[in-house]
């Protein structure tokens, strides 16, 4: 008896897989960063490559979540739960979650925000969106970045500077990265900037959305990673 591959919703089954392997990521995740607060004991080489291990473990896990959540958006199923947050606490955790990694890189990241700052937004879609900009200046920076938090002309502007060689031509020309056709041999998939954007876009309010903008220094090295939101 056969089964016919043309009745299965392979895009349930790769969502379902997807979660699945998010979940056993997690457990690894966690695995490491229990080593890492025991990270004293090892040799400097070692201390390396667990940071390198953190880095793409903590890579490929924003990576599975915006494959859910875009599957999630498709389908009309993801909830863009807006509440209020203090910004705080979400700089808090985007640097525990990276600052490892940072130090055994020797990256310094300054911090720029009013410690009471705090606005309205989907707290677990932003974080995840920042973590994947945060990790992409990790990757290509050299010794510092910037993380900048204001409020300008009623919107909250968050900006990811970096001093590594910028984005490239082909990512700030394009206003719409086309998914369907990735770079994959330059390893830009564009997974991650159509994701930022299209999170942004749900950030609605006074029939404003948010917006995200790629751009690079004009008198130094490095790019800039913008978002704001209404």
């Amino acid at each position: 008896m056969t089964t016919s591959l043309e009745h299965i919703d392979f895009a349930s089954v790769l969502a379902s897989t997807v979660h699945d392997m998010k979940n056993s990521l997690c457990m690894l995740i966690q695995s490491i960063e229990v080593i890492e607060h025991e990270s004293g004991q090892l040799s400097e080489s070692a201390k390396d490559e667990l940071a390198r291990l953190n880095y793409e473990a903590n890579r490929l896990n924003s990576n599975l979540l915006q494959l859910l959540s875009l599957y999630r958006l498709e389908r009309e199923t993801l909830p863009v739960n807006i509440e209020q947050h203090y910004i705080a606490d979400l700089v808090e955790e985007l640097i525990l979650k990276n600052q490892f990694y940072a130090k055994q890189r020797n990256i310094d990241i300054q911090i720029e925000h009013d410690a009471n700052l705090y606005w309205y937004f989907d707290y677990d879609l932003l974080n995840n969106l920042l973590n994947d900009a945060l990790s992409n200046a990790l990757r290509y920076g050299d010794s510092l970045i910037k993380l900048i938090i204001t409020i300008k002309e009623n919107a909250l502007h968050i900006e990811i500077q970096d001093d590594g060689p910028g984005f490239p031509d082909f990512m700030l020309k394009s206003d719409n990265i086309a998914m369907n056709t990735p770079d994959l041999a330059s390893n830009h998939t564009g997974l991650g900037i159509y994701f930022a954007k299209l999170i942004a876009k749900a950030h609605v309010n006074k029939g404003c959305s948010g917006t995200v903008e790629l751009r690079n220094h004009h008198q130094k090295q490095g790019g800039i990673f913008c978002i704001t939101l209404p």
